[in-house]
């Protein structure tokens, strides 16, 4: 009996469509499809079972050089207040 990941990668390696395997996590293997104006992000378990993320656009360019540190700026800041509220609610 084959497992679902290898089905999976089957599957698009039948329709030639580009993806990316990683590891994101110790119990799944991100898949991460990539068609015109969506990116697919499927998490395949051990046990088989998926989960499936699906982000949608319009691939329009929205910006240069300085949007992406723009962007990188913006999210560690999100991610120290997020582990700053995280810490204060475990050390309750």
């Amino acid at each position: 009996m084959s497992h679902s990941l290898y089905e999976l990668l089957k599957s698009l390696d039948d329709a030639k469509d580009h993806y990316v395997l990683s590891r994101n996590r110790d119990d799944t293997v991100t898949v991460t499809i990539t068609f015109v104006g969506e990116r697919v992000e499927v998490d395949v378990f051990e046990d088989g079972h998926m989960e499936v993320s699906r982000f949608l656009g319009t691939e329009d360019i929205l910006g240069g050089q300085e949007l992406i540190y723009d962007i990188i700026k913006k999210n560690t800041f999100e991610d120290k207040v997020y582990k700053q509220k995280y810490e204060k609610k475990t050390r309750k």
